[in-house]
């Protein structure tokens, strides 16, 4: 019987895994790095990791706004301009977009692979 039980929850984890894969990917676009690179300059650039992991290193001109603080400072975001998120590997990014866009903003995007692969500049703090 206890094995019924784990199944069903196993199960109800699976689907709502997938549910989420899914509708991130409908809500923002996943953008390979030539394609983040020509438009971040325009958008506002929202870096969702922790800021220890900011500190040691991210993209020139990114805003630190971890996804732990995403609830109270998504304010600091404006509705009326694209968004461009990124975090280590893209896990974040995708729960980031997901609660931005119940708060309201639409144009989101996020960087493919996530600062990981990023070749471009970046600024470490001292």
């Amino acid at each position: 019987m206890s094995w019924i039980f784990l199944l069903i929850v196993l199960s109800a984890i699976i689907a709502y895994s997938a549910f989420s894969f899914i509708y991130q990917r409908r809500i923002m676009k996943t953008l390979k790095e030539d394609e983040f690179r020509a438009g971040y300059r325009k958008a506002q650039l929202i870096d969702v990791r922790e800021p220890n992991e900011y500190e040691g290193g991210h993209i020139l001109g990114a805003r630190n706004i971890p996804l732990s603080q995403m609830r109270q400072r998504h304010k600091e975001i404006r509705t009326d301009q694209p968004v461009y998120l990124y975090c280590q590997n893209t896990v974040r990014s995708g729960r980031a977009a997901q609660m931005l866009k119940r708060k309201g903003y639409g144009d989101l995007s996020c960087l493919k692979g996530g600062f990981k692969q990023w070749s471009g500049k970046i600024k470490t703090k001292k």
